[in-house]
């Protein structure tokens, strides 16, 4: 076919020109790595301030170095717009929106649908259009197709259709964009050979799946594997808290079986982009057939429970410790990102924690060194534009217990363990580095 040879040959000569639709924690990577790769490389977004920052050379994004992002820039490598009509002088689109939930945890797929439409008013003959937002199996072909074939073009005929899952994990200093294998599909046959050549030109290694279903199933199966082992440990905790085991020394034992045991570990609840979001979407699709997914139902249930698990223990702490009731006292919470070395707070279990104290009438402050500022949430608006407080002894000394929620490693623990009277911590932040005491308790 003259279209896909005319393609593969703007592909492996870098002649192809790559358009980026949602430059957040996916979409900003994968255009620097597009860049590097030799790409011309485009990102689209409605957020102006986003559009702003690239073009002053300045990352909002941990994983994208300013210095590297300035390099792209100056080189003209990679511009950012919110000029969507250039998509039609992109030769390849990937769309890398946010698929959250709605109020009863039902996919909502209002980023993508409306991306999709956007780019059906400016499609054309001979593109790639390639989703990478996390959703149901299904997607690509049930809900992006239709809309692009609104435009009156074909599928696999005049133009080409795929699914790349991301498979993003912020602060993994191993792991970064291009070192992670990239699954891959293709709407038919050309699509496929077409994507994954595209992704064979940025990524160090590709893995082809027969359709774009499987792909989406891919990323599902593997967030549900680790929110489910997680609910476990979760709930292994709450069990052997009340035997007076530790879960983390149990942990750190079963670890050294070099076979059929891999370590998950307990926290204060789930957060970030993916893992608490990503396995209702596949609960909600199976309804469709029939099937009910009690098994990752549960393990929602449970992981969404530990925030009041561990006001509980906290509540019980202060009372046992000094005879102080949670509504009189005054909290400080350590780390209100979703997980260490990183500043995203989407979907903390930090914020729940937060609210659960203040409905008890508890003061509550936090101190985290990445982020500076709570930004505007949709499910916590309330907590916007709270700041961070420093960790001095004076400061420390002004609470009545400390939480740790989050555990930075920039944090300084041997501090919190001299001044602070009492310590609830959620990840065994203190005793892997040797400063237990007498009044630090895990939970």
């Amino acid at each position: 076919m003259e279209t896909q040879h005319g393609l593969a040959s703007k592909i492996s000569s870098r002649t192809a020109t790559v358009g980026i639709i949602g430059l957040g924690y996916v979409g900003l990577p994968l255009a620097a790595a597009c860049a590097r790769a030799g790409f011309q490389t485009v990102g689209f977004d409605i957020d102006e301030t986003k559009i702003e920052a690239i073009g002053a050379r300045r990352s909002y994004i941990d994983a994208v170095d300013s210095q590297e992002l300035a390099r792209l820039v100056d080189a003209r490598s990679l511009r950012a717009t919110i000029a969507f009509e250039e998509l039609a002088s992109c030769d390849i689109i990937v769309i890398c929106v946010p698929t959250p939930l709605g109020v009863h945890r039902e996919p909502d797929l209002q980023y993508v649908e409306n991306t999709t439409r956007t780019i059906a008013r400016f499609l054309k003959a001979d593109q790639i259009v390639v989703l990478e937002s996390t959703t149901y199996p299904g997607t690509t072909e049930e809900i992006v197709r239709p809309i692009l074939e609104q435009s009156g073009l074909r599928s696999g005929q005049d133009f080409f259709l795929g699914f790349s899952p991301e498979r993003e994990d912020p602060g993994n200093r191993k792991y970064t964009t291009t070192i992670i294998p990239k699954v891959t599909s293709g709407d038919g046959e050309t699509a496929s050979t077409l994507v994954g050549a595209f992704y064979e030109a940025v990524f160090d290694q590709v893995v082809a799946v027969s359709a774009p279903r499987v792909a989406e199933a891919v990323k599902i199966t593997e967030n549900i594997f680790r929110a489910v082992n997680i609910a476990l440990v979760n709930e292994l905790k709450v069990i052997y808290d009340a035997m007076g085991i530790d879960i983390w020394e149990v942990i750190d034992a079963a670890s050294t079986k070099p076979f059929g045991y891999m370590p998950f570990y307990p926290g204060p609840g789930l957060g970030g982009h993916c893992i608490p979001i990503d396995p209702f979407y596949l609960t909600w699709k199976s309804q469709e057939y029939g099937l009910r997914t009690r098994f990752i139902e549960l393990a929602g249930e449970i992981n969404t429970s530990m925030p009041l698990y561990v006001v509980a223990k906290l509540e019980r702490l202060l009372d046992r410790t000094q005879k102080r009731s949670l509504g009189s006292a005054r909290i400080l919470l350590v780390g209100i990102a979703y997980k260490k070395n990183v500043s995203d707070v989407r979907e903390s279990a930090s914020f729940e924690i937060m609210r659960l104290l203040e409905q008890r009438g508890a003061g509550v402050e936090f101190h985290d060194p990445l982020v500076e500022t709570i930004p505007p949430m949709r499910r916590f608006p309330e907590l916007a534009g709270r700041s961070s407080v420093g960790l001095t002894p004076a400061e420390i000394e002004r609470f009545d217990a400390i939480l740790i929620a989050t555990d930075h490693d920039s944090v300084d623990y041997a501090l919190l363990s001299v001044h602070a009277r009492l310590i609830v911590d959620t990840r065994n932040a203190l005793e892997k580095r040797g400063l237990a005491t007498p009044s630090v308790f895990k939970a």
